[in-house]
């Protein structure tokens, strides 16, 4: 049961936090409570008559927290409607129900539920009383609870969520509660919801001018209301305070606007991610009403026709990648932890942009972003009208009803995320784009995002647009930005005709040819490739994954990210590959073991490297230096396969500067364990990677065990997740056991103590077992 008498804030940057934690503390109980609302439901799948009513008996029901998806749970099955587009995982109705009570004390408030997302086709009571449906699993939303709600009384919220309607999605959507929700309780007299627009109309070394646009609902009484705004750095430091005051009528909206200029600030950008944060807080004579906090940052990024993309007056190349919204093995209810690691690996290959594909993501996630410096493409939908295949029951089922309450929910919600440089309201659309009756859907997105942000341009990833004929109708030129998928020639070729057009490329591919059109055409803002990280679904059985990511489900290198570092990092780098199977057959691997050494004779090898030559040896001869391609292709050698040490030298004006080592394995001994995080808070976004390895009695990695490894863990900590990142595995994600893939597998761990140790062992038959500690910690600068 929860109280609302128990205040918690949404998740903030710790060093704000606590400032807001201080200033609000003596005045809190009048103003805003924000209370977390994930513990403490009570979960079943299937429909379940007279659920949503408060009186319904649910004490059978799993006792759960949120954020939550039950598809992840599994079993895989080819004959689960979610089919291809949905990974072969489960779907159906899930319900989700939680008594609290609230004070009396509040009973002169207005009490809100806020929800990141549910997925899908949510629908939403509290104590009996319909609030509300959403079909669109991805948006954020929010209800009125004060008409019905019982003080110092129970209280019960039913919520239903049904994606049994297949296939909905071209690609893995999980189901239920998976992302967070909150219980919001302000006066009558109140900031308006997402009803703070921050924009930084002057933005350079010397001089931040900072806007705000608030708006205040006034339920409450007429009168005068001072509207105080503080603006903190990155330390938490106040930089600059100002006030003002403004009448509002009973029952309408204020709107205040407020120009405050900051000098010297420290911009946003991808090296320094600087934020600021504006605290506002709404006074009713001396007594405080309402307060929020909101970062941002203070910076200036614009598209020019012929040199791309700009930040603070820099020419960049956005070297993007697009993201799906599943963790793998978390399934959809993915903690932040995991976005950490991912985003880490990201900038290691010198990442600098996340596309959003296709649809809006936590605002975690784009707060992550912030803080970590990518730039962002937020995109608002994968279908119109039109259907697509494998996700025939989709959005375009709901378009028509709900495109303009969904579009105007996310640019309200995200517009603040310094983050986003542009916005993308479509992905390869197949409605009818002809010029002018396509282009009028359009533009009536664009309308509404440009009614509620008209500080960044809007795209959208166009597909064949020489079979759709929108270069050549006139559509494409009243784009802000011409976004194409693929066929990057006809991208170059039709800005070359139409100088004055903004291109950039919304997903590519990993081949080279891309890359050059980004690395050679000035006027190329810059690239996504299609992914980031392998996704759940859009495979065909018996795969489950689409694995055209740059790394895969577990957080493993592969071929592409490897290649790509040596084209996008900034710091030297050598990488070894080789064809798995004889004379150049198979798939590029990172060892020099063969699966089979009596069959292995001619290894194709090639070096992926950015410095200035590599020298390639094997057990201690050199096979020869190669110096640079001015095309950045790979350095190719054709080696006589023999047991040892293969090992690749860059060196840069005749000085090492990185290199690379394999050895041949010999036979599995023993497993090593590693982590990415060695303390944890107990939190639901703290997670730490462990990762089980199998080597010889070197210690070098086994790259053909497929061993099964058990994981075990003592009672401080959990594992939510297990992986290996093979595509064709059926296993269970919540097992403690997984099949070593290319000698690997990992167990994703939370603390659920406060303090403590978290002792974490892999065991598999006939190898030495591997432990591993991770430190519990009370909080985590």
């Amino acid at each position: 049961m929860t109280n609302f008498k128990t205040n918690h804030l949404r998740q903030l940057p710790l060093t704000f936090l606590f400032l807001f934690l201080a200033v609000a503390t003596n005045v809190f109980s009048q103003a805003r409570k924000v209370i977390n609302f994930d513990n403490g439901w009570q979960f079943t799948k299937g429909d379940v008559p007279g659920a949503e009513q408060a009186t319904f008996n649910d004490t059978q029901w799993r006792k759960l927290d949120v954020p939550h998806d039950w598809s992840i749970e599994g079993p895989y099955d080819r004959a689960n409607p979610s089919s291809r587009g949905g990974g072969y995982l489960p779907t159906g109705i899930g319900w989700y129900r939680k008594t609290f009570t609230v004070d009396k004390a509040d009973a002169k408030k207005i009490c809100t539920i806020e929800f990141d997302g549910v997925m899908a086709n949510s629908d939403v009571w509290i104590n009996g009383k319909h609030l509300g449906k959403r079909p669109y699993g991805y948006t954020s939303f929010t209800y009125d609870l004060t008409p019905y709600l019982n003080f110092d009384k129970a209280n019960v919220i039913a919520v239903r969520a049904d994606n049994s309607i297949q296939p909905a999605s071209r690609y893995y959507t999980g189901a239920g509660i998976y992302r967070h929700v909150r219980l919001v309780s302000v006066n009558p007299t109140h900031f308006k919801h997402w009803g703070t627009f921050i924009t930084t109309p002057v933005a350079t070394i010397s001089k931040g001018v900072v806007n705000l646009k608030v708006e205040i609902d006034n339920k409450g009484i007429a009168g005068d209301y001072k509207l105080q705004i503080d603006i903190l750095d990155n330390k938490g430091t106040v930089v600059k305070t100002v006030e003002s005051l403004k009448n509002i009528a009973a029952n309408a909206t204020g709107l205040i606007s407020q120009d405050i200029e900051i000098k010297n600030p420290k911009l946003w950008g991808f090296e320094e991610p600087n934020l600021y944060t504006a605290t506002t807080k709404l006074y009713s004579g001396k007594t405080l009403i309402d307060n929020q906090s909101i970062p941002f940052g203070i910076k200036k990024a614009e598209f020019i026709a012929e040199s791309g993309f700009w930040l603070n007056g820099k020419n960049y190349k956005l070297k993007g990648v697009c993201l799906h919204h599943d963790g793998g093995a978390v399934g959809a209810a993915v903690p932040l932890g995991v976005w950490k690691e991912r985003f880490k690996k990201l900038k290691e290959v010198g990442v600098n942009a996340i596309r959003t594909s296709h649809n809006p993501v936590a605002p975690e996630f784009l707060d992550l972003c912030d803080q970590m410096g990518f730039a962002v493409m937020d995109e608002t939908f994968d279908t119109w009208n039109s259907a697509k295949h494998n996700g025939e029951k989709g959005y375009n089922l709901y378009f028509t009803d709900w495109w303009e309450q969904d579009t105007r929910d996310v640019i309200l919600r995200d517009r603040n995320h310094p983050s986003i440089v542009i916005y993308s309201i479509g992905n390869e659309i197949h409605d009818n784009l002809s010029y002018p009756e396509g282009y009028k859907k359009y533009k009536m997105q664009e309308d509404v995002v440009k009614k509620y942000d008209d500080t960044r341009p809007v795209t959208m990833a166009l597909f064949r647009p020489a079979n759709s004929k929108v270069y050549l109708s006139g559509f494409a030129e009243q784009m802000d930005v011409v976004g194409q998928n693929y066929r990057e020639n006809e991208l170059v070729a039709a800005h070359e005709a139409h100088p004055t057009w903004k291109v950039l490329g919304t997903e590519n591919t990993h081949v080279l040819v891309q890359w050059l059109a980004l690395r050679d055409k000035p006027y190329m803002a810059g690239q996504f490739l299609w992914t980031g990280y392998d996704y759940l679904g859009e495979a065909d059985w018996p795969e489950t994954t689409n694995n055209q990511g740059l790394f895969d489900r577990a957080g493993n290198w592969k071929q592409q990210s490897l290649q790509r570092d040596s084209w996008w990092s900034t710091e030297p780098v050598v990488h070894i590959v080789r064809k798995s199977e004889n004379a150049g057959a198979g798939n590029w691997v990172a060892d020099w073991t063969p699966n089979d050494f009596d069959t292995y004779d001619n290894a194709k090898v090639q070096v992926y490297s950015n410095c200035d030559e590599v020298e390639l040896f094997l057990n201690d001869k050199s096979f020869g230096t190669v110096k640079k391609p001015a095309d950045d292709s790979p350095r190719e050698w054709n080696v006589t396969f023999e047991e040892g040490t293969i090992k690749a030298i860059g060196k840069n004006n005749g000085k090492i500067a990185a290199q690379e080592v394999f050895a041949t394995a010999g036979k599995p001994s023993k497993i090593i364990l590693t982590q990415s995080n060695p303390t944890l808070a107990n939190n639901w976004d703290d997670v730490s990677f462990i990762t089980a390895t199998i080597v010889d009695n070197k210690g070098v990695r086994c790259a053909n065990a497929d061993n099964l490894i058990k994981f075990s863990i003592t009672n401080s900590g959990k594992i939510i997740g297990v992986d290996n990142g093979n595509i064709i595995s059926h296993e269970d994600y919540l097992s403690p056991e997984r099949h070593a893939f290319s000698g690997k597998a990992i167990a994703i761990v939370k603390a659920s103590q406060d303090s403590g140790k978290i002792e974490i062992k892999a065991s598999a038959e006939g190898l030495e077992a591997g432990s591993i500690i991770v430190e519990i910690v009370s909080d985590k600068k």
